[in-house]
């Protein structure tokens, strides 16, 4: 999700050295005077102490503006790092030489005590395996086999905003809806399974242990303790204890009713090609994976979605009359995705805006060139999808918000929301039918609307979450 925020201790480089295709989506849209909320990127070198503080702060603040208009940018600190935002390069991290670029040091770091060596953070064989085995559970027919469950989430968040009175906070609702929807669809809501206590133990987590440490910055080895993520211990045990709680209370007990959940398709799971099985740890740690990214990412998702609606309310308004066309007073189903061709480019314009996995980062393993710069192994390869997805050069207008761009569909690697190659994120598809669903289920209902002087700000800790939460008037259509 992260990566060594590595920048602005030495020298910068940037480079012209890629050849980028041409601009996309370019139209002749109205033009606005007003563009929905951004990162301030940096302009300046911050020194190893400045970039502890605004990494802990904010990651994508680190992010030197020159990333929107160039192929690569390149520096050290503890280690050399460079930032690559061109399509076909990025192409070839992530697809054509996967194995030579793994999850960077840090990313590992953060992520294997919460997760373990889950499909998440395993790399090559151990990685493989799992992929092939877990794989089944998210195909398509299930994926719609849940649909239910968001239907249901939907229905429920409905209520909840109709019953609300003043000012709402859509990003706690929108977390509320869809942690719903990933503890039923992964436990059947199980009574087992205690929600409050792995949620309250992920935030904890997001809030503490995976903000970046000086210690990162400056490149030194993962032996050497890092005082946030010791601290972090107690919380993180809970949330495995509960998981494995979970896990033990299935196993002794199968369901014997209704379509079967993901922790029933995890238990079932083996990889086709040799047989192989998880562990009980090996479960636990891919459980947990499935239910802090398939919340977190579809929460973020939803909320800045909202935000951008009440943003711009003539575009909120065709998209509440497409919901109100297809769904008359029901809640939107699976079954209505084709019906929502404008919800589904607003989504894709919240994922472009706002990323939840803004930025990602690689070790590079052997020696390479990069647009026409020289890779050492051990270089730290950085993906800022924060700064590819408002380049200028590949994007029209990159900082407005303008569904209608995807009516052509971008560069391949020029929108990476889910990631790309083997290692896209395997939930996906499970994201944005949950998205969808929901948000056409609330547009068609409620009309939302800004608060001056109450905006979001974009911050990235672990995933780009909206700092001060999502606060609009909800009113009855």
């Amino acid at each position: 999700m992260q990566g060594a925020p590595a920048f602005f201790m030495g020298t910068i480089v940037s480079g012209p050295g890629a050849s980028y295709p041409f601009r996309m989506n370019i139209r002749t849209p109205p033009v606005r005077s007003r563009e929905p909320v951004k990162v301030a990127l940096a302009r300046q070198p911050l020194g190893i102490l400045g970039t502890a503080l605004t990494a802990r702060r904010n990651l994508l603040e680190l992010i030197p503006q020159i990333a929107t208009r160039q192929p690569i940018v390149s520096g050290k600190t503890g280690v050399r790092f460079h930032m690559v935002m061109d399509p076909p390069t990025l192409r070839h991290i992530l697809k054509d030489r996967v194995e030579d670029y793994p999850k960077s040091n840090v990313t590992k770091l953060i992520l294997e005590p919460a997760i373990g060596d889950s499909l998440f953070i395993a790399e090559g064989a151990q990685w493989r395996w799992q992929r092939r085995a877990v794989a089944p559970a998210f195909a398509l027919r299930h994926v719609e086999a849940l649909g239910p469950v968001m239907t249901a989430a939907a229905e429920a968040s409905s209520r909840r905003l109709a019953g609300a009175r003043g000012p709402v906070d859509l990003f706690a609702e929108t977390v509320a809806a869809t942690f719903e929807v990933i503890s039923d669809v992964t436990l059947s809501g199980d009574r087992a399974f205690d929600r409050e206590a792995v949620h309250g133990a992920i935030d904890s987590y997001i809030a503490q242990t995976a903000k970046v440490s000086l210690l990162d910055v400056m490149g030194l080895p993962g032996w050497i303790p890092r005082p946030g993520r010791i601290f972090s211990r107690s919380d993180l045990g809970r949330m495995k204890s509960v998981a494995d709680r979970a896990i033990n209370a299935r196993a002794a007990s199968p369901r014997v009713e209704g379509a079967p959940d993901l922790l029933d398709l995890l238990l079932d799971a083996a990889d086709p090609e040799t047989g192989r099985a998880m562990t009980r740890d090996e479960l636990r740690d891919n459980l947990l994976t499935f239910i802090v990214a398939g919340h977190e990412t579809t929460a973020l998702t939803l909320a800045w979605a909202l935000y951008l609606c009440a943003f711009d309310p003539d575009i909120q308004d065709r998209a509440a009359a497409e919901a109100q066309a297809a769904l008359g007073d029901r809640a939107a189903t699976a079954a209505d995705m084709p019906r929502l061709p404008l919800i589904q480019r607003i989504v894709s314009e919240a994922l472009r805006l706002y990323p939840p996995a803004a930025f990602l980062s690689r070790t590079a393993q052997v020696l390479d060139r990069l647009c026409g710069r020289e890779v050492l192994p051990g270089d730290t390869v950085m993906l800022p999808i924060y700064a590819l997805h408002r380049h200028h050069l590949l994007w029209d207008r990159p900082d407005a918000f303008d569904p209608d761009r995807f009516l052509t569909a971008p560069d391949r690697y020029a929108y990476l929301p889910f990631g790309a190659g083997p290692r896209i994120c395997i939930g996906a598809s499970f994201a944005l039918h949950e998205a969808v669903i929901i948000l056409a289920t609330l547009l068609a209902r409620f009309r939302f609307s800004a608060i001056p002087g109450r905006n979001p700000q974009p911050r990235m800790i672990l995933t780009l979450r909206p700092h001060g939460g999502v606060w609009l008037k909800v009113a009855p259509r």
